[in-house]
């Protein structure tokens, strides 16, 4: 498995975990994000969807897909400027901004990974 595949399998296995949390105890994960307990069905809908996306990432890494590692950049750094828009314009609590600086981290390996291996390999990603 090349590095930039491994920073997607990476990406994909924090994504089910955090999916399994907003399955299993949503409530532990909606208490660290400062957001008030959730009696409904949504956010057990939303951690089996991460669940799968997670999937998605690890079943990629896995063939080397690598038109879905880059679709993967512009993806995770619209979640993090959504993440902030929620903030700043719906009253979301500012500890969302976490999960969203995840993805920009994310993003920002899987590019750099990606710029290192068209560069040839070996080649160390430049800081």
């Amino acid at each position: 498995m090349g590095h930039t595949a491994f920073t997607i399998k990476a990406f994909g296995i924090y994504v089910v975990v955090t999916g399994l949390g907003l399955l299993l105890a949503p409530n532990l994960m909606l208490g660290m994000l400062g957001v008030p307990e959730a009696r409904e069905v949504w956010i057990r809908v939303l951690g089996s969807l991460a669940i799968v996306v997670g999937y998605y990432y690890i079943a990629c890494a896995a063939g080397n897909a690598h038109a879905f590692f880059r679709a993967t950049i512009p993806g995770r750094i619209a979640f993090f400027a959504l993440g902030v828009g929620l903030v700043l314009l719906a009253g979301a609590p500012w500890t969302l901004i976490l999960f969203g600086l995840a993805d920009l981290a994310g993003a920002a390996w899987t590019w750099s990974a990606l710029r290192a291996e068209a560069q040839g390999p070996g080649t160390v990603p430049a800081s």
